[in-house]
Formats: structure tokens, C-alpha cells, sequence
């Protein structure tokens, strides 16, 4: 009996140390290292928001569903860590042979700093006041960890909202070069992509440490964060590529911080993709929609370079490098439909694991 009893204070010591662990790399290690019992709250949760979500008949019904998912996870997390460690600490007082099963989940009730009854001697009285000290430390590391979040948000949301009045509702190429062009000018271009490569070196490191947030979605339903940089980067790579001015290297900065960027949201959320891929690999965009823009642009008066089938070449070549994160991970939130990204069906819908592989992740 002894054993038993040993046993059993071993594994709710156990389990209390797990959900801390849980709770640290969660909230307070800056940094996408896997945690199995966060990913199991977030992926359960999102596999029944995304059953529902997927069989109603307007994407505003869609939207409204998906919005909830982050909030009710990320809510749902305090609790499944405190019923756990009620758990651990239930198993504990049993463990030390003055109560009951009963009894000790009694005992355990410390955890919500009240007790039903007094601890029968002082091995149970420090297990009180342990318990009762780290059912305040994680509701203060919650309380601490939501205006985090928030803050990102509101970071990540400032540069997406402005992108609406240079790119248009759902952005696209076509917009935003051709606003530029007539309202700007084509030199303020580079700025643009200089800021863009601010926001994405800031996306990358919120986005990876709190991944809670990329299911954060805009107030607006039409807009998103994934789209928005889909357009800047099809933006970017159509300007490096396609228009007859000199070389612009803030778009090219733009195109690696991005795809940097979601290559490392992409491995956070299990999803494969190619570390060096080929300038000839096949991208979702076809060359009928390629010309289709071209054509377009062109009639608006823009420079375009007039090898168009070398352009195209060069346009597939800075594509390709983001290609096969963008489209998933537009997929993996059901983002609202925008030309190059969240309209492709070449993936299908990416399935998040529990268990993600540990492996380099390659820049």
C-alpha cells in the first residue's frame, strides 16, 4: 500500500509540473517550442469550429464562427490547466494517508484559495498553501499574458487596415500597383515594401511565440491579416520582376522577410513545406493569370518590361519561395477569398498535428 501510495504522490507531482511547464512555454518562453497539452486545447478546438464552419452556407456565417475559435481556446486553457492541477494535487493528499480519495479532493479545493477543511497535519498544510499560490500565479500569468496578445494584434492589424486604401477589398496586385501608380507614383513603392518588411520581421515573432494569434481574425470579415500579405508579396515579386524600372531591393527584402515569416508560422503549425525550392518549381498561379494582370497593368499605363515570357520566369522564381506556405496556411484559417492566395485549391486543408516533430528550421 505503501507503493501504491508513493506512486500516486509521484504522478500528481507529476502532472503539477507538466501544466507548469505547459503554462511557461506557453506564456512566458518567447519562442514556438511545442507544447502537447496547448496544442491539444487548440486543436480540438479548432477541429469543431472548423466542422461547423465548413457546412454553413455564407462566409460571413463562416467568419463569425472562426472568431470565436481563438477566444474560447485561448479561455478554455486556464481552465484545463487548474482542473489538472486539482487533479494532481487530489492525488497528492490521498498520497499522504490521512483522507479519503473524497477527502483529498477536498483538501485540493485550496487551489481556488478557499478550504473546506482544515489540513490534517503540515505536510498537508504546505501542500495547501503550495496549491493555493499557484492558483493565483495562473490566473496573474493569464491575466498578464491577454494584453500581450492584444497589443500584437493591434500591431499587426494597423498596417493590413491602411493596405485597404492601396490594395483594395480583398487586395490584390492589379490594386495595389495600380494605385500606386496613379496616386502615389511608382518610387513610393520601396517605402511601402520597407514597412512591410518591419511588419512581417513582426508578425514572425509574435505570431511564432503566441500562436494563438494567427487565428485572430480582422474586425472587418473581408479582411486578413494572410491576404494582406499575399498581395504585398505577389505585389513585391511582381515588381522585382515585371516592371521596366531600375532594381528595387527593399521589394526583394520584402519577398525574403516574408517568406521567412510564414515558413516559421507554417512549421509551428506542422505544415510541410520546400526549404529551397527551385526557381522552375510549379507555383498555384497559372501563366493565364500572370497575363491576365500583365495585360491589365499595362492598359493602365504602367512600365512593364517587354520580354514578358522572361518576366514571368522571374515572377514564378521569387513566387515559388512562398508559395507552398501561403496557400495552407490560408487554407488552415479559412481566410476570406483574395486572388493568389486564399482562392487556390491545388492543398487541401491542413491537418495540425498534436504532436509536432522538433527539426531545423531552415531559413
Amino acid at each position: 500500500m505503501i507503493v501504491v501510495h508513493a506512486l500516486a504522490f509521484v504522478a500528481g507531482l507529476a502532472v503539477v509540473g507538466w501544466v507548469l511547464y505547459s503554462a511557461m512555454v506557453t506564456v512566458v518562453l518567447p519562442r514556438g517550442e511545442p507544447v502537447v497539452l496547448t496544442r491539444v486545447v487548440f486543436v480540438a478546438w479548432r477541429r469543431l469550429f472548423v466542422f461547423f464552419a465548413t457546412r454553413v452556407r455564407t462566409f460571413l456565417t463562416q467568419d463569425r464562427i472562426m472568431a470565436l475559435l481563438a477566444p474560447v481556446a485561448l479561455l478554455t486553457l486556464p481552465v484545463v490547466w487548474l482542473v489538472l492541477i486539482l487533479g494532481g494535487y487530489t492525488g497528492m493528499f490521498w498520497a499522504l494517508g490521512r483522507v479519503a480519495l473524497r477527502g483529498a479532493f477536498v483538501e485540493a479545493g485550496s487551489l481556488f484559495t478557499f478550504t473546506f477543511q482544515t489540513p490534517a497535519g503540515l505536510p498537508q498544510t504546505v501542500l495547501s498553501y503550495s496549491e493555493a499560490a499557484l492558483g493565483l500565479g495562473l490566473v496573474a500569468l493569464l491575466i498578464s499574458y491577454l494584453p500581450s496578445i492584444n497589443a500584437s494584434f493591434s500591431r499587426r492589424e494597423q498596417l493590413v487596415t491602411l493596405l485597404e486604401t492601396r490594395a483594395g477589398n480583398p487586395p490584390s496586385v492589379r490594386e495595389m500597383l495600380r494605385r500606386f501608380y496613379i496616386i502615389h507614383g511608382l518610387d513610393e513603392l520601396g517605402p511601402q515594401f520597407a514597412l512591410w518588411e518591419q511588419w512581417f520581421a513582426d508578425v514572425e515573432e509574435t505570431h511564432t511565440s503566441n500562436a494563438a494569434l494567427v487565428n485572430f481574425r480582422s474586425p472587418i470579415p473581408t479582411r486578413n491579416w494572410l491576404t494582406s500579405a499575399g498581395a504585398v508579396l505577389d505585389s513585391a515579386s511582381f515588381a522585382a520582376s515585371t516592371l521596366d524600372r531600375p532594381r528595387e531591393p527593399r521589394a526583394e527584402l520584402c519577398i525574403r522577410a516574408g517568406y521567412l515569416c510564414l515558413r516559421h508560422i507554417a512549421f509551428v503549425f506542422g505544415i510541410p513545406h520546400r526549404h529551397d525550392p527551385s526557381p522552375t518549381d510549379a507555383i498555384s498561379v497559372t501563366r493565364e493569370e500572370y497575363d491576365e494582370v500583365y495585360d491589365q497593368l499595362l492598359g493602365d499605363g504602367l512600365p512593364l518590361k517587354q520580354d514578358r515570357e522572361q518576366a514571368w520566369r522571374d515572377f514564378a522564381g521569387w513566387r515559388v519561395n512562398y508559395d507552398d506556405v501561403l496557400v495552407p496556411l490560408a487554407r488552415l484559417i479559412l481566410a476570406p477569398e483574395a486572388p493568389w492566395s486564399s482562392d487556390r485549391t491545388m492543398y487541401s486543408m491542413p491537418r495540425v498535428p498534436i504532436v509536432r516533430r522538433r527539426r531545423r528550421v531552415h531559413g
